[in-house]
């Protein structure tokens, strides 16, 4: 019987959970957004800790437990940010001093998958699909190992990219989401880019920004009537996506057949483009490794067009396979995951007592822990 305090502090999320005997008592967030532009971490960091005590505070009261209660603090301990993990761990450390109890550094992505146990889930492969991190994760030989991931950016940071050239703030996920379904379904190709059970997305992104750069001008010139010097041109970030983005009737004719697609045709298409890649990916780990569970995991994971393409795919198979996908708090960035494999750990004896033996690791890979605990 135990009671862990877990923080998570990886990215623009910072939260606060408290579990009992693993359950769930509290799990209180508060994320670090802008109205255009991505992260800035420094400011992230600066938001957790203006925010920190409150909910603290906020989850403590929650939970309904006293503070002389708590056996230990878990945190996020990587990989993330690292002004942003550094203020987590400052926290942290604090707590433990107060009350007297040990600290348990916690990877940040192999709680991701440890959560989905709430599922049901026994031993999955796991499609973990967050800002920096792209993933497919299996338990495998005492580690968790990457069977496949991303070769440049993770699949969240690309479209939160994609959504700051686009001008529609950070984080994207949502907006993208909801902009992809009101499109008519007009499908417009861009590159596939799949090696193995890896997937590249760079080359997509530049792909995107090119098409969005057509939009944007055949959007003013259509708007203006004018002519649009080259300078002009280079000053264009943003798109109105208010205004009918397909009426170009003022453009030449080789812009006209070449600009056929809107702002929301893009954000579907960017969907089913780089999903299907996700899904592919997952299908070949399934079948490399003979797991017949596919767990869901990480913020990105909340979009309901991923989640629909997986349920086909585990559906189609041969080899018959379980979905599984944990409520939407737990996908994204939270404290509940930390402190729910904080006490899994703490009950394995598994903690460190000595904080100058305690840091951060903004780069640690989840293969590289040792899963001792199971």
């Amino acid at each position: 019987m135990s009671i862990i305090l877990g923080i998570e502090s990886t990215a623009h999320t910072f939260g606060v959970a408290v579990v009992k005997n693993g359950k769930i008592l509290s799990n209180v967030k508060d994320i670090y957004t802008t109205k255009s532009g991505g992260i800035i971490p420094i400011e992230a960091a600066k938001h957790h800790r203006e925010v920190a005590g409150e909910i603290y505070k906020k989850s403590i009261e929650i939970s309904n437990i006293k503070e002389k209660e708590i056996d230990a603090i878990a945190f996020s301990q990587g990989p993330g940010l690292a002004p942003c993990l550094l203020e987590g761990m400052k926290f942290a450390k604090e707590l433990t001093l107060k009350f007297g109890v040990p600290i348990v550094p916690v990877n940040h992505c192999i709680a991701h998958l440890e959560i989905g146990k709430t599922t049901g889930a026994k031993d999955p492969v796991m499609l973990y699909v967050s800002g920096a991190n792209t993933q497919i994760i299996a338990y495998a030989s005492g580690k968790y190992r990457i069977f496949g991931e991303t070769l440049d950016i993770g699949v969240g940071n690309f479209i939160d990219t994609f959504a700051r050239y686009a001008g529609i703030g950070f984080p994207g996920g949502p907006a993208i989401q909801k902009l992809a379904s009101e499109s008519s379904k007009n499908y417009i190709e861009l590159p596939y880019s799949v090696k193995g059970m890896d997937i590249a997305l760079s080359g997509i992104l530049t792909n995107l920004n090119q098409k969005l750069e057509r939009i944007n001008l055949g959007s003013l010139q259509s708007r203006s009537h004018i002519n649009i010097s080259d300078n002009q041109k280079n000053k264009i970030k943003s798109v109105d996506y208010n205004f009918p983005l397909n009426d170009i009737n003022n453009l030449k004719k080789s812009e006209r057949e070449r600009v056929n697609y809107t702002l929301q045709d893009l954000c579907y298409s960017l969907q089913e483009t780089v999903f299907a890649m996700l899904v592919e990916t997952a299908e070949r780990a399934l079948a490399h490794t003979g797991k017949k569970e596919l767990l869901l995991g990480g913020g990105v994971a909340c979009n309901t067009r991923l989640q629909e393409m997986c349920r086909i795919m585990c559906g189609e198979r041969i080899e018959k396979t379980k979905l599984f996908i944990p409520e939407n708090q737990f996908l994204t960035d939270n404290a509940g995951m930390i402190a729910y494999l904080g006490e899994i750990m703490f009950n394995k004896k598994i903690f460190e007592k000595d904080l100058d033996k305690i840091d951060i690791k903004p780069r640690e890979r989840t293969d590289d822990i040792k899963v001792s605990w199971k």
